[in-house]
């Protein structure tokens, strides 16, 4: 029987970012072809100093929900926040297949259990080697290193050509689990030919080789050794499986029991535990409520904190506010982390009290108790050399990341007009004649502030700056327009600005100029509601900047009877 005829693909393939460019965190990638979709990750981000009250911020979905009949799934290359955080607010509104390792999906589990679903989310396990089949897309998972266990990078064949999405990855030659980066497999897919690479750049920067996890465990050794007098209470991230196993391990050697207090923390060891990829000497783990039976050299506990994060559990024992663990002179608090950009003040601020408290503090600034879960320069060129793409888009990180890893490309070969820099919303199209920049799609972000998705836009956070900045004045006053009089009132609270028993002439000025407005709108016939409540506003914008230089939130309440 005759072959039937191969005709080439006449669409283009259109890749682009939801988030994770120009940023850390809230990673989203979208592959599309024609009427086939396919996700990779969907994180959440933290808040900066612009978005005050905000818990953390969400990718824009709209382009994605406008498109669900297209989606042939989300594929998750590993359990972090960054690339998980978002799926408990995403799977609400798009109900397609999440495709992800043991232990990613184990995570997920738990976040998801916190909410309800109309639709109950299907969760699709999947291993090293496995291929799944997404509408037009074939997606091979790839065991990577990285700083959780299970973490994949992607090759997805697609009907232009093969991409590879490396995820966040490492190159450990020692890695906690045994099992090595799968370098055989990124080679031989750089030999059947790679048309774009998706490489993370969150290291790009830093000259060298990140080293091995084990590095930490030989820290640990030495401050365990040393410290055999002190309870060790060490922060960590809750999803750093292979450095809480070695936590454990080193504790049980030197006959400690462990205790673990956080929300996320508890969560991730006991899915961990549960699935097998953590093994735990029996006896070794306590509840935080059994501590007052052992005396503290006898004790370590693992929390949650190392990012200084106000409501954590380490920052509550820095302040005193923890119930059931109190920090002093017996206690060695390690922080087994860096900080994320952004976050120095928050550490800063919980060493500073501890140190007031007389606890004595090791963090990764005078030891080698943290190592990245990224890779540096050196393993990113070994990726790039062994994958040899035709196509290069940088992602998951801030301008400077992405422009440190466009430089490394060049210095690898690779022509400036194939590497795509690009911009969440901006699509790079490819086809087998070449690649460009065409058009974007909606994107931005979402803040998530309580049970509140999205609800907290531009304006309010505009509204919270001025009044952190300036407080906030409200004016109360009840008006008869028929008699055209001022019934009570006007009565001034003052929030955030001035401390009213201090400043009684200030507010009683407020006061008669307030009640001036209000008289010189019902000599003019102005009586509309709003007019009124905008000449009190004004007149007392332009005599507190006068007054005091300052511009505080006025709040006018006019009520008529």
């Amino acid at each position: 029987m005759a072959k039937a005829k191969q005709t080439k693909p006449t669409s283009k393939l259109k890749v682009f970012s939801l988030g994770g460019l120009e940023e850390v965190g809230k990673n989203i990638t979208v592959l599309e072809y024609e009427n086939d979709i396919i996700i990779i990750d969907c994180g959440m981000g933290f808040p900066d100093d612009e978005m005050p009250g905000v818990d953390f911020v969400i990718p824009d979905i709209t382009y994605l929900e406008k498109n669900e009949d297209k989606i042939r799934g989300i594929f998750i290359t590993h359990g972090h926040e960054d690339h998980i955080g978002a799926l408990p607010y995403v799977l609400r509104d798009i109900h397609v297949p999440v495709y992800a390792t043991r232990l990613t999906l184990g995570i997920l589990r738990n976040k998801l259990s916190e909410h309800s679903y109309d639709v109950e989310p299907e969760l699709i396990e999947c291993k090293p080697g496995d291929v799944i089949r997404g509408g037009v897309f074939s997606v091979e998972f790839i065991h990577v290193n990285h700083s959780i266990a299970d973490a994949c990078a992607f090759a997805i064949k697609t009907p232009v050509g093969t991409v590879v999405h490396t995820g966040d990855f490492k190159i450990d030659l020692t890695p906690i689990d045994g099992a090595m980066i799968d370098l055989p497999r990124l080679g031989q897919l750089g030999n059947e030919g790679v048309l774009l690479l998706l490489c993370e750049s969150t290291n790009a920067e830093r000259p060298g080789y990140t080293p091995s996890e084990k590095n930490v465990g030989a820290s640990l050794e030495d401050i365990y050794f040393r410290n055999q007098d002190k309870r060790i209470v060490i922060a960590t991230f809750s999803s750093n499986v292979h450095r809480v196993q070695q936590i454990i391990d080193t504790s049980a050697k030197y006959n400690r029991k462990v205790a673990i207090t956080g929300r996320s923390m508890l969560n991730v060891v006991s899915a961990a535990i549960e699935l097998g990829y953590m093994s735990v000497p029996a006896n070794t783990i306590i509840d935080l409520n059994e501590i007052k039976k052992y005396n503290p050299e006898q004790l370590t506990v693992i929390t949650t904190g190392s990012q200084g994060e106000p409501m954590s559990a380490l920052s509550r024992m820095a302040y005193a506010e923890h119930d059931k663990v109190e920090l002093g002179p017996k206690d060695l608090v390690v922080i087994s982390a860096s900080p994320i950009p952004g976050n120095e003040k928050l550490v800063g601020r919980v060493i500073n009290e501890l140190t007031k408290k007389h606890v004595s503090v090791i963090h990764s600034g005078v030891a080698d108790v943290h190592v990245s879960g990224h890779a540096c320069q050196e393993e990113i060129k070994m990726m790039h050399a062994l994958l040899r793409p035709q196509y290069f888009m940088p992602i998951h990180g801030e301008d400077r990341h992405l422009g440190a890893h466009k430089v490394l490309a060049e210095s690898m070969g690779m022509p400036a007009d194939h590497i795509f820099v690009s911009e969440i919303g901006r699509v790079l199209e490819l086809d087998k004649n070449g690649a460009k920049f065409n058009g974007t799609v909606p994107a931005g972000r979402v803040l998530v502030d309580g049970y509140g998705v999205g609800d907290v836009g531009n304006i309010v956070l505009r509204d919270r700056r001025h009044l952190a900045q300036d407080g906030l004045i409200v004016i109360v006053a009840t008006i008869d327009t028929v008699e055209r009089s001022i019934i009570s009132g006007p009565d001034v609270v003052s929030r955030g600005f001035v401390y009213v028993r201090e400043a009684e002439e200030l507010m009683e000025e407020v006061r008669s100029i307030a009640a001036e407005a209000i008289q010189e709108c019902f000599e003019s016939d102005m009586l509309d509601w709003n007019h009124i409540k905008g000449a009190v506003k004004d007149d007392l914008t332009k005599f507190l900047y006068q007054k005091t230089k300052r511009k505080p939130m006025i709040l006018p309440v006019i009520m008529n009877v």
